[in-house]
């Protein structure tokens, strides 16, 4: 077991947000953001974020680390950044208005198109296909849900060209 392998989860949570320089095994150096520690086989989780890109992870494993040197604090941008590796794109707030403009567009395209559709719920937000698959909103393939999974493939998919046809 090696230094960096013996310390603590606390002392590797001093890493974490910083930029460092880890030396591993054949002398080979990597430079990052530390994202996290993990606890159980202390490997380190570097983030770099190349000129134009949206960023990548590297991953060194504990048992190679021999060196980790702090070359730099993080501040308030950079957590927030490191933060939003990890996180769900956020999802595009829609307003009552714009979400009753989808929902009737949708049921109006997949009434063209044969395919029963009525809407249930209290509000009637929740639009029901032939009986076996309700669309939430804010009416995208990822708010299908069915235990028939090759109706909800194929509207899934249905679903996804009417979206590229609608921009």
């Amino acid at each position: 077991m090696n230094d960096w392998q013996s310390k603590s989860p606390l002392e590797w949570e001093t890493y974490v947000n910083k930029l460092v320089k880890v030396v591993a095994v054949e002398k080979h150096e990597y430079e990052g953001w530390v994202l996290t520690v993990d606890p159980v086989s202390a490997t380190i989780v570097l983030a770099t974020f190349p000129e134009k890109e949206k960023g990548s992870l590297s991953f060194i494993m504990g048992h190679a680390v021999q060196k980790v040197e702090v070359l730099q604090e993080g501040d308030g941008d950079m957590e927030q950044r490191l933060a939003g590796i990890l996180a769900p794109q956020e999802s595009q707030a829609y307003s009552p208005e714009e979400l009753e403009e989808r929902k009737n567009a949708l049921k109006a395209w997949l009434e063209t198109n044969h395919i029963p559709v009525g809407e249930q719920g209290e509000l009637g937000s929740t639009l029901s296909v032939a009986g076996v698959l309700s669309i939430e909103p804010p009416y995208g393939p990822e708010q299908c849900s069915s235990a028939n999974e090759i109706i909800l493939a194929r509207v899934q998919a249905l679903l996804q060209g009417f979206l590229q046809q609608q921009r």
